[in-house]
């Protein structure tokens, strides 16, 4: 047993609740792929609690513990087939991005990567507004602005983080073209889960790695960063 494992007996269930997060993604995309809906009802709800125990293990910060939670409260809402239910589950994974704001920082980010951001959601909005149902429209582009806030501040934790905010503004883009029905991929649900997948699991990565800014979020526990995955 190491010294990590020895002073912190959750450092034994990392590499548990890693293999489990994988397998249940696995499974998950899997069942997309080959309609089998039981499968993704079954897992989907299981991801995110898997990954934000997996960060707890890992000693990572409370606000990427929260911000991961809250979009198993968005998935789990969006698995249900009602407007109320999609407008509750946009709601919990905004607080989502509200913890990964408040959990970046204030650190200085790119400009011309903000514009870049910018132009990207100004020129999809655009897009999409007119196959948007009323009612919605709102409430998207408000979402919209807070996920393309988040993907752009992302970059502060680093290049796992950038690319993990990027893949999460794709997902989010994906579902909002089936809303507006423009023409989709192949397989969209398939896509749409593999890109939120691989963005929720390396912000949480750029979130845990170590560095200055990890002991900016929280002062201290840099030097528990031992553990390994």
């Amino acid at each position: 047993m190491s010294a990590a494992t020895a002073a912190d007996p959750r450092a034994r269930l990392v590499r548990p609740l890693l293999i489990a997060f994988l397998v249940a993604s696995a499974v998950d995309l899997f069942g997309l792929l080959a309609d089998a809906g039981i499968a993704h009802l079954v897992a989907k709800p299981l991801l995110m609690p898997l990954l934000a125990g997996y960060a707890a293990a890992r000693r990572g910060p409370r606000l990427l513990i929260a911000a991961l939670l809250f979009g198993w409260g968005g998935d789990t809402f969006l698995l249900a087939d009602a407007d109320a239910a999609f407008l509750i589950g946009m709601g919990s994974f905004a607080a989502g991005h509200v913890c990964y704001l408040w959990l970046f920082g204030r650190a200085r980010s790119s400009v011309p990567l903000g514009v870049a951001y910018a132009v990207v959601l100004a020129g999809f909005l655009v897009l999409l507004w007119g196959g948007l149902p009323a009612d919605l429209r709102i409430p998207m582009a408000g979402y919209s602005l807070l996920l393309t806030a988040m993907a752009y501040r992302s970059s502060t934790f680093g290049r796992y983080a950038a690319v993990g905010g990027a893949l999460f503004l794709l997902s989010d883009a994906l579902i909002a073209t089936g809303i507006a029905d423009l023409p989709q991929l192949p397989a969209p649900d398939f896509w749409i889960m593999l890109t939120y997948i691989a963005a929720q699991f390396l912000l949480t990565v750029g979130a845990l790695a170590p560095g200055a800014k990890w002991a900016a979020v929280a002062p201290g526990a840099y030097r528990e960063r031992s553990i390994s995955i």
